[in-house]
């Protein structure tokens, strides 16, 4: 789901096997997408993951396969519900690519492989929602055994779903030569370029709620960043700790010990640690609450802090504009509240401005450069927040790990 003309090439680190390497002509490819997208009744809100998936689709189509989709949607938990049909998926993505694509009747079973066997090359099939499955989430052989058999082929191009080992994007891996998307490289390639062979000074600008969901990526950075910029309501667990009054502000509990962890480590480091000098408060989480400004840390009773404050989005700007690399996952506040939205905007205006090499880790970043109307002006947006957050880290992804080596092919 990338970029812009800012985009580059870079090399990262990937070493598996990519789609470009299988030999795929006369044979029936099964390819794990991500159209977990949201709707509106049968119309699909926003298609940037289907559209991330069409360069792989029209690669294998270009090389003489078809092509058998699948998918999750929402989480109908292992029940079959019309609501979360993959449908309007299929509509969508045949006016993408300018040709039909069936729905399969259901996910498995006898019916779908007389589908999938009738496909002809360059056809594609689209199976119903795998989370109609129990099977998905539990990785059942099972199950993973029945997708296999729809296919001789298989190909992981959900990079969102890739820290998931689910039937579809790991365990039927064990059963069919499995290879890399165009995609899943790419996002690959791109997150480790951040880690492996950053431009500097490498800025790191982590927002959201919870320090526990990030002090793996705080503890990496701290290591191999020059700035790492907190914002989002995980500030207030290091105000905690640092002994300041929060007011009413969502505090994780748990997490003002690992923050208090993060500031000893980070007065070792060699990567300057910055938190918001200033807040914007509120009286409540709403978009009717009469923002007030704080100069400082302290919120009173009453008051909640909602956003980072303008000197503290001014001197995180500054720090973007003058990195050689960012990279941003998280928030700085409440945007989806307009008066709560300045944080995240400057922010945001900073990472599409700089000349910098900029990698935006999905989830409520991509979302709030999509509200801001700047998601084509970065060099990265990843499709996946919670895969891309443990790729950084350096946790091993399941369905990226359940694929050939790189070398290797069928």
């Amino acid at each position: 789901m990338a970029a812009s003309e800012k985009a580059l090439e870079r090399k990262g680190s990937f070493e598996k096997a990519s789609v470009r390497d299988a030999r795929v002509s006369g044979k029936r490819v099964l390819v794990r997408a991500d159209f977990n997208v949201p709707l509106s009744g049968d119309l699909v809100i926003d298609d940037a993951r289907i559209q991330a998936a069409v360069p792989t689709i029209e690669h294998l189509r270009d090389e003489g396969a078809s092509v058998v989709l699948c998918s999750h949607l929402g989480r109908p938990g292992g029940e079959h519900d019309p609501d979360l049909s993959m449908a309007p998926v299929a509509a969508r993505l045949a006016e993408l690519l300018g040709t039909f694509v069936a729905v399969a009747p259901d996910v498995v079973g006898d019916e779908v492989e007389a589908v999938a066997a009738g496909l002809d090359a360059g056809e594609v099939l689209l199976l119903e929602n795998t989370r109609f499955e129990p099977g998905e989430t539990e990785n059942d052989p099972d199950f993973a055994e029945a997708l296999a058999h729809l296919a001789d082929v298989y190909v992981n191009d959900a990079f969102g779903a890739a820290h998931r080992a689910h039937a579809s994007t790991a365990g039927v891996a064990a059963h069919l030569p499995a290879y890399a998307g165009l995609l899943l490289e790419r996002e690959v390639r791109e997150l480790t370029s951040v880690l492996t062979e950053p431009e500097r000074p490498l800025a790191v600008v982590l927002g959201g709620a919870k320090v526990s969901d990030k002090i793996g990526v705080i503890d990496r950075f701290l290591e191999t960043a020059d700035k790492v910029l907190i914002g989002g309501a995980m500030c207030f667990s290091f105000f905690r700790a640092q002994g300041h009054e929060t007011g009413d502000s969502l505090v994780e509990e748990e997490g003002i010990k690992l923050a208090a962890e993060v500031l000893e480590r980070a007065e070792k480091s060699d990567c300057e640690l910055l938190l918001p000098t200033d807040l914007v408060l509120g009286e409540s989480f709403s978009a009717e609450a009469e923002p007030t400004a704080s100069e400082g840390p302290e919120v009173p009773d009453g008051m909640m802090g909602l956003d980072i404050g303008p000197e503290t989005a001014a001197a995180y700007a500054e720090a973007i504009a003058d990195a050689g690399t960012v990279f941003w996952n998280g928030p700085m506040g409440a945007f989806e509240l307009e008066p709560f939205a300045a944080g995240t905007r400057t922010v945001a205006e900073a990472v599409a401005e700089t000349s910098a090499t900029t990698i935006v880790g999905g989830g409520d970043s991509g979302a709030a450069l999509a509200q801001f109307g700047l998601d084509d002006q970065v060099s990265w947006l990843s499709t996946g927040g919670g895969a891309s957050l443990e790729l950084v880290e350096g946790k091993e992804l399941p369905g990226v790990a359940a694929l050939l080596d790189e070398g290797q092919s069928s």
